[in-house]
């Protein structure tokens, strides 16, 4: 399973209030999700991406709105792009904001990537989104667009600041609602195009913004940093784990104390800090099980019970259906089909 990362509090209030505002139960949206609201009151939180990617899945069947990442655009604040917002506050031109978009969009979530290209006299913001259900990509590229035109206005003090075109992947929402694009972004939009990208005149980027303090910039860049360093030191905690899965596994073992002793730890310190990364000890056993599993099926004659016991199971039937689950047959299929590829004949 491809995990999708984090995504800041900061981010997911953002449809939140878009929920709200529509009249939608947003507190019934988030238990679906496995959250609560109580996690909205924290500035340095973060949930998994799944649980975000779930949440607006969630709310675009509610709503039933063909342009509902468009309209929860509308719903911007500096603070929905966690530290960064505030860095681009303190910036003094739009140009010097933009340049900070790549460097620190990973604090407000893992959702995509942002490449500045230059193209004469034109730069284009290409954005490659990273979710992976095909309801919210179109949706969630929308809701980017959207929200960078309004806060770039915003910031600019300019509130007819506009791009000179936005290109989209997704296929046209039907005339009726194309105007809904032009009439908050005052440009040319291209539905069904090779990529999703805002298009700017490099004119554009010269203009000053409304409040530039280059001494608090330096100050929240150098927080931004560490904040950048933590991801990173959670990133490599999950490694770590799943190798002592790992290597636990290779004795039939499945000890989470035991993993969060070997790290220096308790269990509850493991656990927390697991899921500041989007992620639980459970996937990640449930994940490196997985990896075991074909590899024992692939490359050994091990009956399948013997397998499943390597494997911490106390069950056969267990193994069987948790296997299943993940690789969508049996495990003795998945060993058939496995031989007969590797066997042609």
């Amino acid at each position: 399973m491809r995990h999708l990362g984090t995504a800041s509090v900061a981010a997911m209030r953002q449809y939140v209030r878009a929920a709200t505002s529509a009249g939608i139960d947003a507190e019934a949206l988030l238990g679906q999700t496995g959250l609560t609201s109580a996690i909205l009151e924290s500035d340095e939180g973060r949930i998994s991406g799944e649980q975000l990617q779930t949440f607006i899945h969630l709310l675009s069947e509610r709503s039933g709105n063909p342009i509902l990442g468009l309209e929860t655009g509308d719903f911007v604040q500096p603070g929905t792009y966690s530290v960064l917002g505030y860095i681009t506050m303190s910036c003094a031109t739009l140009a010097e904001a933009v340049a900070r978009i790549g460097p620190f969009e990973k604090l407000v979530g893992d959702m995509g990537t942002t490449q500045v290209m230059g193209e004469g006299d034109q730069i284009r913001l290409v954005w490659q989104c990273a979710y992976t259900d095909s309801i919210v990509r179109p949706h969630l590229v929308d809701n980017v667009f959207a929200s960078w035109i309004k806060y770039a206005r915003w910031l600019a003090d300019d509130p007819e600041a506009s791009p000179a075109k936005v290109l989209l992947e997704r296929p046209s929402p039907g005339p009726e609602y194309e105007k809904a694009y032009s009439d908050r972004w005052h440009c040319p939009i291209q539905f069904a195009a090779a990529e999703n990208a805002v298009v700017l005149e490099r004119s554009l980027l010269a203009t000053s913004l409304r409040q530039p303090d280059p001494l608090l910039r330096k100050t929240l860049e150098a927080h931004a940093q560490n904040q950048l360093a933590t991801l990173a030191t959670d990133t490599a905690l999950t490694t770590r784990v799943k190798h002592c899965i790992q290597q636990q596994l290779l004795h039939g073992i499945t000890r989470q104390d035991m993993i969060a002793d070997h790290l220096g730890m308790t269990s509850r310190t493991l656990q927390r800090k697991l899921s500041l990364e989007g992620v639980s000890y459970q996937e990640l056993l449930d994940e490196v099980r997985q990896k075991m599993a074909e590899e024992y099926l692939t490359r050994s004659n091990l009956p399948i019970p013997e397998i499943a016991l390597r494997l911490g199971f106390s069950e056969t039937a267990s193994f069987h259906r948790k296997f299943k689950s993940s690789a969508g047959v049996p495990p003795g299929e998945y060993r058939n089909e496995k031989k007969a590829r590797n066997h042609p004949g």
